[in-house]
């Protein structure tokens, strides 16, 4: 955008350095930015020009919301991208609003459901113990990412999505080369050719099943020409992509715990209070490493005192509403009592992420499995030691080494 969108005075243009988390600290600059207004103007790294960043609790649920904010219209702009080798795709499910936006996730949504995922809890409790076997078996010191925290996830998402055994290799190797900048652009988008080819094959075989994961819901909606193959394949990327996030969220989560032993200690005595325990931690972890896609004004708008022009791109921060005290009161404390805790981990509005379920249910079963059945584990290093994670866009540790 330039000075020309407004008319009157308008806050500074701030720069929002591309951060690089060295370890689970909340955001600095983001700190400061949400200290200036719940309405502040930034200059991303890459590319030209500004952009609106909205902070505020009831803010971010307006732009995410309110169809006075599109997301189609980001491919007829010039927008900065959030990652270097970010291009949108028109046609996209995050590049699309209602109704093909509600037409596309409404074919798998059956998967995301509380009875979708409970389809696949058994499996996953199954798997998760077969995991945790294999660690007491080989005995400390181990690498908790390695041996659980990323294998999990990855059979998890594979198994909704309908992904077989033989090629969970593939794709969570795929998934890395995506996700990391750290790659290089060649790598990365070679990568993406091969999932959305693999998808493509997978979706196509699967227009007449009758099966309820993902890759069969999303072959029957292009067998009734309810979407197009290029849509459900462009989705199915989308969602694996996003189901292996958990092992970067989890990591910050069990972290997190291990430092906390007044926390681990509450939580063994009270099981029951394990679910709510984890809505807290989602709440307070920051998971995102910077801000994600845009939305476009599609007409003039004013939050909290600011006018926005049509046209101008509007970010959202969901880590800075879940720090807002005006609906989480001391929101720099773990308070697992806190309630309610209708936090924006998961977004909000059409586009919120439809893994919420999913991810739940891997926390859930990574906090009880590994609090019963290794009550002593515990960091084999300090905690400022932990390294995390350079060039993603999900924030979390590298390697979590523990024993116990």
């Amino acid at each position: 955008m330039t000075e020309e969108t407004l008319a009157g005075p308008a806050p500074t243009v701030r720069n929002r350095p591309a951060p690089e988390p060295t370890g689970p600290d909340f955001d600095p600059v983001l700190s400061e930015l949400m200290r200036e207004g719940p309405v502040t103007r930034i200059r991303l790294p890459r590319g030209e020009g500004w952009a609106w960043l909205v902070t505020r609790y009831e803010d971010v649920r307006t732009v995410a919301d309110d169809p006075r904010f599109g997301r189609e219209a980001v491919m007829d702009h010039q927008v900065t991208p959030p990652a270097p080798h970010f291009i949108p795709s028109r046609g996209t499910v995050g590049f699309l609003d209602p109704p093909d936006h509600t037409r596309l996730r409404r074919s798998v949504a059956a998967a995301f459901t509380a009875k979708g995922v409970a389809r696949v809890r058994d499996k996953a409790r199954a798997t998760l113990d077969e995991l945790v076997d294999e660690l007491l078996r080989a005995g400390p010191p181990a690498d908790l990412i390695t041996a659980v925290l990323s294998p999990f996830p990855v059979a998890v998402i594979c198994e909704l999505m309908g992904v077989p055994v033989a090629d969970r290799h593939d794709m969570h190797t795929w998934t890395q080369q995506i996700l990391s900048s750290t790659h290089g652009k060649e790598v990365s988008e070679q990568a993406k050719d091969e999932m959305y080819g693999y998808f493509a094959d997978l979706v196509g075989v699967r227009l007449h099943s009758a099966a309820e994961d993902v890759a069969s819901l999303l072959g029957g909606a292009v067998g009734r020409g309810e979407v197009t193959l290029e849509e459900a394949v462009g989705l199915a990327v989308l969602l694996q992509l996003g189901g292996e996030a958990v092992t970067e969220s989890s990591g910050q989560l069990l972290r997190l715990l291990m430092t906390r032993p007044d926390l681990v200690e509450r939580l063994r005595a009270e099981p029951e209070i394990r679910p709510r325990a984890i809505e807290e931690l989602l709440r307070y972890i920051p998971h995102r490493c910077a801000v994600g896609l845009c939305r476009i004004a599609l007409e003039d708008v004013e939050l909290s005192g600011v006018r926005i022009r049509a046209g101008d791109p509007v970010h959202v921060s969901y880590p800075a509403a879940n720090r807002d005290p005006d609906v989480f009161p001391d929101p720099e404390t773990i308070d697992l009592d806190r309630s309610p805790d209708a936090h924006l981990a998961f977004g909000f509005g059409p586009h919120h992420c439809p893994g919420g379920m999913p991810a739940r249910l891997e926390s859930e079963l990574l906090v009880d499995v590994l609090l019963d059945r290794v009550p002593g584990m515990r960091l084999a290093a300090a905690p400022d030691e932990v390294p995390f994670r350079r060039g993603a866009s999900i924030r979390g540790p590298e390697t979590l080494p523990v024993t116990w």
